[in-house]
């Protein structure tokens, strides 16, 4: 098939090169992201693959109908961007990448929440100056800790069971309750009311969106750390800039931002950032901020390629596994 791909950067386009050589799709790699504007650089596709941050809303997708597009393909788990409703009405195809490596990024949140309660960051940059002080570098100990966890599947079960080797008491909060977890299901209130670190791993989903806003952050433990590698909307960035201004929350650690489309991915660092609230984040020394990295593994990448691929190709010849398949 002839596949525009979206959003990419040399680290996914070699990804997916290598693994194109056993499938045999034609692959045009563009580095805009998909929107309405630039929906038009598919013609001539018969399919778009596409990543967290570009936009599928109505028009883009009546776009990419009228180009005789037939198939979105997301390298990615997430298909919030997606209008689900117009790609179903317009007769379009919607698969994902539902497992690529949750080790990647369950690893990524416990190297953020050990950076951040050890304040690696600042002691990083502090040696690069010669600057050996230890003053205010103070961090606390994980064990014995408890630890609020949103989210049991696969990303939220890994990470349980790392953090469950630290010797911490974990609760969580899920739709499903799971068996075989070292964890104590409790109602999202007691979770936020008695844990020194509350980790996000949930899709973003109308019940979910801005999980943490002014209302329920009010809840949180005084002191409490924030970690999320899910989805940046989960958290309202001005409440959360509020409470730590506030000293109501004790640091975040953040892989994900509210608005990071245009932003994260890209290198600004020639320009001033537009993002108040984001620029505000980034000079707190209680914040660490990575630009959705939690994923870049060469396993995960690996991964992401095979099944992109595989899936279209199952597309081309009329049949998609099920669990790659976005109900519309």
């Amino acid at each position: 098939m002839i596949i525009a791909v979206f959003d990419t950067h040399r680290f996914d386009r070699a990804a997916l090169e290598k693994e194109n050589l056993r499938f045999g799709h034609e692959l045009h790699f563009f580095e805009a992201r998909l929107d309405q504007k630039t929906a038009k650089l598919a013609a001539g596709s018969n399919a778009v693959c596409v990543f967290v941050n570009d936009m599928l809303d109505c028009l883009t997708l009546k776009t990419l109908h009228e180009l005789d597009v037939r198939l979105i393909a997301l390298r990615c788990a997430g298909y919030n961007q997606v209008d689900l409703k117009a790609a179903r009405d317009l007769g379009l195809t919607v698969v994902r990448v539902p497992d690529y490596s949750p080790y990647a990024v369950a690893e990524h949140a416990v190297a953020l929440l050990l950076a951040l309660n050890r304040k690696l960051h600042r002691s990083y940059n502090r040696v690069r100056e010669s600057n050996f002080s230890l003053e205010g570098l103070v961090g606390f100990d994980l064990h014995g800790k408890t630890i609020g966890i949103v989210g049991t599947g696969k990303i939220g079960a890994i990470f349980a069971k790392i953090m469950s080797g630290f010797g911490c008491h974990l609760l969580a909060y899920d739709v499903t309750r799971r068996t075989d977890l070292p964890v104590t299901y409790v109602e999202p209130a007691q979770l936020l009311a008695e844990s020194d670190i509350i980790s996000l791993h949930v899709p973003l989903l109308p019940e979910t969106y801005h999980f943490l806003k002014a209302e329920t952050i009010t809840k949180l433990k005084r002191g409490a750390l924030i970690i999320n590698t899910s989805r940046g909307a989960l958290i309202e960035a001005h409440a959360l800039l509020d409470a730590l201004k506030s000293g109501h929350v004790g640091g975040a650690a953040l892989d994900v931002y509210e608005e990071e489309a245009g932003v994260f991915f890209h290198d600004l660092s020639g320009q001033i950032l537009q993002d108040d609230v984001l620029a505000r984040l980034i000079s707190m020394p209680n914040v660490l901020i990575t630009s959705h990295q939690a994923f870049l593994t060469h396993e995960a990448l690996a991964n992401i390629a095979h099944t992109t691929l595989n899936t279209i190709s199952a597309f081309e010849h009329g049949d998609v596994p099920k669990d790659v398949l976005v109900k519309l």
